[in-house]
């Protein structure tokens, strides 16, 4: 037997391992609360952490549990977090990001891989006009990001112009991701704060959405003025 078949077949049995251990920590109450957020896992978030703990970074584990098919995503939540992002190339990142499949998938690749890649800057010009919503909402994830870390060679007025053109009608979760660089360009920008709170009171996306006491809302111009009351305040 060589070398390579016997790696093969001891990732092989790890990964049946995993599997075992994920389905023997699947709760039926836990999935029936995500599936009401279009996702999928029966898994705790912090079991999953706990495991990744455990067996730390395993690039070579990591991509084989995300190939491996499965019936919720807890296998591809667990191989991000064995992930490290320097181990991906544009292509790679491009790839997994249109089968993520769920929003938790989605969002733990963005924030825990994506965003942390060389590549990331690229990806939020392949993704931004995007014709999936989903990959789309990626992009705007990361201009937000842009517009609040480092707004320098972004047209904001052509971002607003876009919004105002297209946020009203857009699916979920492209409407968050513009709602949310419509936001952060408000928050950010003294210069454009007004134009940003008009779109957000002509356009009224998110208005009256369920907030939680002591929480924000999402609907811009409450949130642009929550946001500028508490930098004033100090």
């Amino acid at each position: 037997m060589t070398s390579t078949t016997e790696e093969n077949a001891d990732l092989a049995a790890e990964i049946t391992a995993l599997r075992e251990e994920l389905t023997a920590l699947a709760d039926p109450r836990a999935l029936e609360v995500n599936r009401r957020r279009g996702d999928d896992h029966a898994v705790n978030l912090g079991k999953l952490r706990a495991i990744a703990k455990r067996l730390k970074a395993r690039p070579d584990l990591a991509r084989a549990l995300w190939r491996e098919p499965a019936e919720d995503s807890a296998p591809k939540l667990l191989a991000i977090l064995l992930s490290r992002p320097s181990q991906y190339s544009q292509d790679e990142l491009d790839q997994m990001l249109r089968g993520a499949g769920t929003p938790k998938v989605r969002d733990w690749l963005l924030s825990n891989l994506v965003k942390k890649s060389r590549h990331k800057e690229a990806l939020r010009v392949a993704w931004f006009d995007d014709a999936d919503p989903a990959v789309a909402s990626a992009g705007w994830v990361l201009t937000s990001e842009r517009v609040l870390k480092k707004p320098e060679g972004i047209d904001q007025v052509a971002l607003l112009e876009q919004i105002e053109a297209e946020m009203k009608a857009a699916p979920d979760p492209l409407q968050w991701a513009m709602n949310d660089t419509l936001a952060q360009i408000g928050i950010t920008n003294p210069a454009l704060r007004e134009r940003a709170r008009g779109i957000g009171e002509r356009l009224e996306v998110l208005k009256g959405y369920p907030t939680p006491p002591n929480c924000t809302s999402p609907y811009a111009p409450v949130w642009i003025d929550e946001m500028v009351r508490r930098a004033e305040a100090g």
